[in-house]
């Protein structure tokens, strides 16, 4: 089995795992665990070919916040469902892990570097999220507009 494969896998079960914990109903566990792995998808996709890591959280956030909508209107259910245990694969703990252990240590020129990483890597997936829902508000208002609605 290839390396790939696995970290497609251990990624959905993060996301499942993350709903377990967060305790989501059990329905929609499998779609969660899904968001997951294509965000996963989209961000291992990037970061291999751009290598960009801002571009690389903002369009798997941008993902999370497009699929749980569409998966929230089939499912009949809120979107934050989806949302939430989608963002595990691309949580920067690692580096807020080093930020904290490197501030603890004394070695500020170190822990700065990491803090500006999160600070870079959250905010890409919160802005994937806000052009998400703006495409959601246009998308809704054009559906309006085109069956007359808006009159």
């Amino acid at each position: 089995m290839s390396l790939f494969f696995i970290k497609c896998i251990c990624v959905y079960f993060s996301g499942i795992g993350f709903g377990l914990i967060v305790n989501l109903p059990h329905r929609a566990l499998n779609v969660a665990g899904i968001t997951a792995t294509l965000s996963w998808l989209v961000y291992y996709g990037i970061i291999n070919t751009w290598g960009g890591l801002g571009a690389a959280n903002f369009f798997g956030g941008l993902t999370i916040g497009l699929v749980s909508v569409v998966i929230a209107h089939l499912k009949k259910m809120p979107s934050i469902l989806f949302d939430v245990p989608g963002l595990v694969p691309l949580v920067p703990g690692g580096q807020a892990y080093n930020t904290i252990k490197n501030f603890a240590l004394g070695d500020y020129q170190v822990a700065f570097n990491y803090l500006s990483e999160v600070v870079w890597i959250a905010g890409s997936i919160a802005l994937g999220f806000i052009v998400a829902e703006l495409i959601n508000k246009i998308r809704i208002k054009i559906k309006y507009v085109s069956r007359g609605w808006d009159k």
